[in-house]
């Protein structure tokens, strides 16, 4: 976990970058293209939007705060792209989103780092603040030039992590820009490439007593940080410091969010992410992400446990 620290200038601002997502801003489909209702919302969903702050839209320049090494950072393009560098073992960069929220959809563009990018981390994740945090991850762990990224995805809840599931990507991801999307409903979570689903995460807590993150606030990260002991075949390829500084560059960010610091609020976000957000997966979806699963899953924590730890009570339940 890298050190969450207070806002700061970034450069190409000249100013803290400060949140604030601008409602009624749709600058892309995301939703409908996940199977979401588009212009019809039924009432409570509408009462709970103009009730609990639904926001959407986003804008670097905007929505985050620079929170780690803003000197390694840049936003420009009108605030629409972001690159982060990581510059020597101990300074990479961080951002983070102004706004706290229960349940929502974030995505974000990611060009990663080229070339060598051993014991490199590159990130996109949820996270709350605080003790026994809730997490959900998107991890970028670089490669020696000519082997491919992992992809790893993890989820936390009260603390409780080990839910590792990794890839590798079935494109070149420093080529150009792909998507990648977290969708967190008091259902289940997803996590999206390109808008095709990878994995998901089905909320088991009140029938099974599986951790999942219900009720804590989080932010949105991003982040480029060194991890040269475990991150590249488990710490035997280390990071080749004469290539620095690795830039990984993003572009848009897209926060369809529940707007919540804690209290009442977290009960009318899920409200407005309960039904007709619950709905699953389509059968089309279902069928590509087995077929994400079978080619190019290479680590699954409830299949390829180790090292004494047993599968947890969901790997044995169904997850989509």
């Amino acid at each position: 976990m890298m050190p969450r620290r207070p806002a700061q200038v970034c450069p190409g601002i000249g100013r803290p970058l400060i949140l604030q997502v601008k409602e009624g801003i749709d600058r892309s489909s995301s939703f409908k293209k996940m199977g979401k209702p588009g212009a019809l919302i039924p009432v409570l969903a509408l009462l709970a939007f103009l009730a609990f702050g639904l926001v959407s839209g986003g804008n670097f320049n905007d929505d985050c705060d620079a929170t780690w090494e803003p000197q390694n950072c840049w936003v420009y393009d009108s605030g629409n792209s972001l690159s982060l560098a990581l510059v020597s073992n101990s300074s990479g960069s961080m951002i983070r989103s102004k706004r706290q929220f229960i349940f929502g959809t974030v995505s974000t563009w990611i060009q990663l780092v080229k070339g060598n990018s051993a014991g490199t981390v590159t990130t996109y994740y949820l996270s709350s603040v605080g003790d026994y945090h809730d997490e959900i991850d998107f991890e970028f762990l670089g490669n020696e030039t000519g082997q491919p990224y992992t992809l790893h995805t993890n989820v936390y809840a009260d603390g409780i992590g080990n839910k590792e599931m990794q890839f590798v990507p079935w494109f070149d991801p420093t080529d150009g820009y792909h998507k990648y999307t977290i969708s967190w409903t008091p259902c289940m979570i997803v996590w999206y490439v390109d808008d095709l689903p990878i994995r998901v995460f089905r909320n088991y807590r009140q029938s099974n007593g599986v951790a999942f993150p219900t009720s804590r606030p989080m932010h949105a990260y991003s982040s480029i940080w060194s991890a040269d002991d475990w991150a590249t075949q488990g710490g035997r390829v280390k990071t080749d410091w004469t290539h620095a500084p690795f830039v990984a560059n993003y572009h848009g960010i897209d926060l369809n969010i529940c707007e919540c610091y804690g209290g009442d609020c977290v009960y009318g976000c899920a409200g407005a992410y309960g039904q007709p957000y619950c709905g699953g997966l389509s059968d089309e979806q279902r069928w590509k992400m087995q077929w994400v699963q079978e080619k190019y899953r290479i680590y699954d924590y409830c299949v390829d446990y180790k090292d004494g730890k047993v599968p947890g009570v969901e790997c044995s339940l169904p997850q989509y």
